[in-house]
């Protein structure tokens, strides 16, 4: 008999059993069923529904419990349907007073209680491997601060920018997801246990001693909502959607500076596979896996939504189809993160292919305007002699530092000689002035403040 069989006449039918059974994946969260369960009896001993031998003969069978899971002793029946039965059920052959465990208290309430407690452990693991990556992109920056690179917009030669100011940019980016992990660790801080099925208890729980036992910041304020809710995974997944989404862009750019045609980075070799035709290829499979399973991830998240979007108050078993999405996009996150931390750190940046990439193109050309406008052209003017210039040299077939400065003053009589100077790329990375630019002393200045922020 199933706990909930009292008015059915007819057991479940073995299809639908099977079909609506949810322990192949939700026995992931049995050692929150357990603490939960714990602080349960505890607070049932507190409030008189269960003596201190029964509370005590309820622990030591979840702890038993727990070493079976743990040890794969544990039996798991698809009839017996969640995590919650499979440990209530086990609870009782071992214990009379496992009877009393489900007093005051739902499935429903349960596995959000269940569900929070995972989703704060996993946002804060989240947190860790995040700190790890951002430290390491932040020593990696410090220790390349002097290589020159080429910045891209369209994929195509914009303007010189430090290599270390590159890499802080998607840093940033990274920097912004703690922020959203943090604020989706909130979102999930709120003990719903006490909201029953949906309406509460008649039975005086004391909620609060129970958030202080689990540690959560709040007692969830409607039980209706409490049971309804899946606002807190929704945040939780989305965070680990965006945090997916930066790596894919940062693995994109790493992708393509692996290649023959960039040169500007290598990856370490336990991070490369090769070609079982061709005995050359070092492939960045590492990197293209990130961004592969980003798209996964972003599946979760719209999956989530259209789960959701149109189910009636409070709870629908539907809410049973949350927990894999959540479980992949944490678990992927996760993941991802520990093999860009890996990336950053083993990679070695090819200074000579990039220095050469940055100072042998046109891109100067921007120098160029501007140093007709520090001499009071204004800039569309100085934009179009800069431009006509940069016509002549591909016409010619050389770069503007190559551009006789005859044919310069053609185009200008404002162009001196010093104009040579001012537009070599380094010298612009010197120059730079305006805060939070593509400069050597405002990127030194940022990774000064970033390590303080890590504590480094």
């Amino acid at each position: 008999m199933k706990p909930w069989g009292g008015r059915f006449k007819e057991g479940t039918d073995p299809l639908l059993e099977r079909f609506s059974a949810s322990i192949d994946f939700d026995r992931k969260l049995y050692r929150h069923d357990i603490k939960g369960s714990k602080a349960h009896a505890e607070m049932l001993e507190k409030i008189g529904i269960l003596t201190k031998a029964e509370r005590n003969a309820i622990v030591k069978g979840l702890n038993e419990i727990e070493k079976e899971i743990e040890s794969g002793t544990f039996p798991f029946s698809d009839a017996l349907e969640d995590i919650h039965m499979h440990i209530e059920t086990r609870l009782i052959e071992k214990t009379e007073a496992g009877k009393k465990l489900h007093t005051g208290r739902s499935r429903n309430d349960q596995i959000s209680l269940d569900m929070r407690l995972f989703v704060k452990d996993e946002l804060e693991g989240l947190e860790e491997g995040l700190a790890a990556l951002l430290r390491v992109m932040v020593w990696k920056a410090d220790t390349e601060i002097s290589v020159m690179m080429p910045g891209y917009t369209h994929l195509q030669r914009a303007q010189a920018v430090p290599f270390s100011h590159y890499l802080l940019g998607h840093y940033y980016a990274l920097k912004r997801d703690r922020a959203r992990l943090r604020a989706a660790h909130a979102t999930a801080d709120a003990l719903p246990l006490g909201s029953g099925a949906l309406a509460g208890s008649t039975i005086p729980l004391d909620r609060e001693w129970v958030r202080k036992r689990l540690g959560f910041a709040r007692v969830s304020e409607n039980s209706m909502d409490a049971v309804a809710d899946r606002d807190f995974i929704m945040d939780a997944v989305f965070a680990a959607a965006m945090i997916m989404t930066h790596l894919s862009r940062l693995a994109e750019d790493l992708i393509l500076f692996t290649s023959q045609e960039y040169g500007f980075i290598a990856l370490p070799d336990k991070l490369t596979t090769g070609s079982s035709l061709m005995p050359h290829k070092k492939n960045p499979d590492a990197l293209e896996l990130v961004r592969g399973r980003t798209a996964r991830v972003l599946g979760d998240l719209f999956g989530l939504f259209a789960l959701l979007k149109g189910l009636p108050f409070t709870y629908n078993r539907d809410l049973q189809e949350d927990k894999e999405p959540m479980f992949h996009a944490l678990e992927t996150a996760r993941d991802a993160l520990s093999i860009m931390t890996l990336c950053i750190d083993g990679m070695t940046v090819l200074r000579h292919t990039m220095e050469k990439a940055a100072s042998e193109s046109f891109m100067p050309a921007v120098e160029l305007a501007e140093y007709l406008t520090i001499k009071g052209v204004p800039f569309r003017e100085a934009h179009g002699i800069a431009g006509a210039a940069v016509r002549e040299c591909e016409g010619s077939g050389i770069l503007l530092d190559r551009m006789p400065l005859a044919r310069l003053k053609k185009l200008s009589p404002l162009f001196e000689k010093d104009v040579f100077e001012y537009i070599k790329p380094r010298n612009a990375l010197r120059v730079r002035k305006s805060k939070g630019s593509a400069s050597f002393d405002e990127v030194k200045k940022a990774i000064d403040a970033e390590k303080k922020y890590l504590g480094l």
